[in-house]
């Protein structure tokens, strides 16, 4: 006797819904982070002002945490992100991979300042936030080793650089920090600091031309 199997139910009124949902809840999560913090906001208080349910929130994202991070991966690697990323998957060239570097850092900072930065400023010593940037840190140190590696296989790496040493300064180079420093405090326009990130990775990773 055949055993018959439930299909899969798709329905696009309910993926609207959820994805209506979905959003009320992270942009009401975005306005009290901003006001009174990561660590002083509460499920049913994100909940109450997206005019959903507390089981609904954490149905869609587990915890605060899920929420948090759903907020920081929309802001950090938004169309900007996906766009040079792109453009950067589809060159072949180690050392134009290098300097077109600076363009996916730009993105991610940019994104970042306008998405986030008022919450970042309420919430600057919130361990949830330093746990979730450490993720991000390791992930993003991770995801440029393929880069430098190239670079090194193709030999144009800088004479006596080692391949650890230049992992290290690509990923310190394009910290959030540095965009800090230069943009955000330091009077730089998002264009200016492309320009000079990616002419410093160029000198401090690839080999001179001769």
């Amino acid at each position: 006797m055949a055993i018959r199997r439930k299909r899969a139910y798709a329905s696009p009124k309910r993926d609207d819904a959820a994805a209506a949902t979905r959003s009320r809840v992270l942009d009401a999560a975005k306005t009290l982070f901003a006001r009174r913090g990561i660590d002083a906001v509460t499920i049913a208080q994100i909940a109450e002002r997206a005019g959903v349910s507390g089981s609904s929130v954490y149905a869609l994202f587990k915890s605060k945490e899920g929420i948090l991070k759903a907020l920081t991966q929309e802001a950090l690697f938004g169309q900007g992100y996906k766009a040079a990323s792109a453009r950067l998957d589809a060159e072949a060239d180690p050392v134009a991979r290098i300097r077109m570097t600076a363009s996916v850092a730009r993105s991610i900072y940019e994104g970042e300042a306008a998405e986030l930065g008022l919450l970042r400023g309420a919430s600057s010593f919130s361990p949830a936030l330093r746990r979730l940037e450490a993720t991000l840190e390791e992930k993003r140190f991770a995801l440029q080793e393929a880069r430098v590696l190239r670079l090194f296989e193709a030999g144009k790496a800088r004479e006596g650089l080692s391949l650890e040493k230049a992992r290290r300064l690509l990923w310190m180079y394009t910290s959030r920090d540095v965009y800090r420093l230069l943009v955000l405090e330091g009077g730089f326009t998002p264009e200016e600091y492309e320009t000079w990130l990616a002419q410093t990775l160029l000198t401090a990773l690839v080999a001179p031309h001769r």
